[in-house]
């Protein structure tokens, strides 16, 4: 991919998000009414899980380009849509879930969302959750103050809807758009709220709440969406083989969620870095050059891993996940690697306790660890120089191992063949 030249004008928002490629489509007077004065925009993030993940942070980088360029940015968890579930971009009815776990989960989101918004600046950001106003809502005033401003013509044309007709809708998801309606307008009285930011599938319901607020209060609402991502071999984003990539330790480890990163295609790389870091236009433009002369060394995958792992868990789990990156499967030296890294290894490859000793048979640690299934297949595999001790490659005549070859901590790192490893270490 190239990513585009700058354009003219880069300083506003809608620009920057233009060519960092977190633009899908806005509406008209979007432009100008961002250009007149600093506005509120929210979006929405619905607790289905007790965690985002990654297909998240393209709005979430969206909200804060908008707080960068002096706009404030609120981000509502959905205490009450979760539950009824989006009918957005889903086949099949949603599975309801019980109410003590949504309020859960979207307390865990609203703790997620802080790490990137800053909620003490000049224009800080606000944290909302929509089961303050729709929990206490009445089903009649609901639909009197709501429902008649809609016809069921209306909600039968959008996407959301209509996409599921054939093979069936609930009433219970038909109205979700209704609900998120009201709650653009819900915003906009307590707020001041005047944009919904969200993803492609979700501009019907965005567009009813630009209506709501146009019926109500005489009000021009605006709305912006961000493009849902597909790798360049054609995989939704965000999903690997184990399933999706969290933003919460617990589910995605930091060293996972590195290699997520680092692993990505050359094809996707660059726009990669447009849309999830904040460097600027001129490092990202050197970085694809590094893509194209010299792809072997991977200089932009590994400052894409280095920037949104630091960012989502910190600068010492990213440094640590780098290391072991390095060690496991670059040209790094495995006995610099940090107690950090090390920690990290432990939770990310086999690993087995030792008993302290002087020594330690070669033949027993490659048993010990797994990577042999016996006594006689370890010696084969140590004669055909296929084991390694803490980054050294064993000679066929090597029996031991003193206890002062471990690396910091008492670690025994094993190595078998290319790829195949566990730690051990003397406890």
């Amino acid at each position: 991919m190239n990513i585009p030249a700058q354009p003219a004008g880069g300083s506003s928002v809608l620009a920057e998000l233009s060519w960092r490629g977190l633009l899908f489509q806005s509406t008209e007077e979007l432009a100008p009414a961002l250009a007149a004065a600093p506005l509120s925009g929210y979006c929405g993030f619905d607790p289905t899980a007790a965690s985002l993940h990654v297909g998240n942070l393209v709005a979430i980088m969206a909200l804060m380009h908008l707080q960068r360029a002096g706009h404030r940015p609120v981000a509502l968890v959905g205490g009450g849509t979760g539950m009824i579930g989006d009918p957005s971009g889903k086949n099949t009815e949603r599975q309801l879930l019980p109410p003590d776990v949504i309020a859960a989960n979207a307390r865990a989101l609203g703790r997620q969302l802080e790490r990137f918004l800053d909620f003490g600046g000049p224009r800080p950001a606000i944290l909302r959750d929509n089961a303050a106003w729709l929990m206490p809502l009445g089903a009649v005033d609901f639909l009197r103050d709501v429902g008649k401003h809609f016809s069921v013509n209306y909600m039968l044309a959008k996407d959301s809807v209509k996409t599921r007709l054939e093979g069936g809708i609930s009433f219970t998801e038909f109205s979700y758009m209704l609900l998120q309606a009201y709650d653009f307008l819900e915003l906009y009285r307590r707020d001041g709220v005047t944009l919904q930011l969200g993803g492609s599938d979700q501009w019907g319901n965005i567009t009813a709440g630009i209506e709501l607020i146009r019926r109500t209060e005489g009000v021009a609402a605006h709305a912006l969406t961000v493009p849902l991502l597909t790798t360049a071999s054609g995989a939704k984003f965000g999903k690997t083989e184990v399933g999706a990539v969290w933003l919460d330790p617990a589910r995605t480890s930091p060293y996972q969620f590195y290699q997520f990163w680092v692993n990505t295609d050359d094809r996707d790389v660059v726009g990669h870095l447009g849309r999830f870091t904040l460097l600027e236009h001129g490092r990202i433009q050197e970085l694809e050059s590094s893509v194209d002369a010299r792809p072997e060394r991977r200089e932009a995958q590994r400052t894409l891993a280095a920037d949104v792992t630091s960012r989502v868990h910190g600068e010492t789990q990213a440094r640590a996940a780098a290391e072991v990156s390095e060690s496991l499967f670059g040209k790094g030296d495995v006995r610099t690697l940090s107690r950090e890294a090390l920690a990290v290894l432990e939770s990310e490859i086999p690993f087995h306790p030792l008993a302290p000793q002087a020594e330690y048979d070669v033949i027993t640690l490659f048993v010990t660890a797994q990577l042999a299934a016996s006594g006689g297949a370890a010696r084969r595999l140590l004669q055909q120089g296929g084991l390694s001790v803490n980054g050294e490659r064993l000679p066929a005549d090597q029996r031991s191992i003193p206890h002062d070859r471990a690396l910091g901590g008492g670690y025994f790192l094993l190595k078998k063949g290319a790829r195949d490893f566990a730690l051990l270490r003397a406890q």
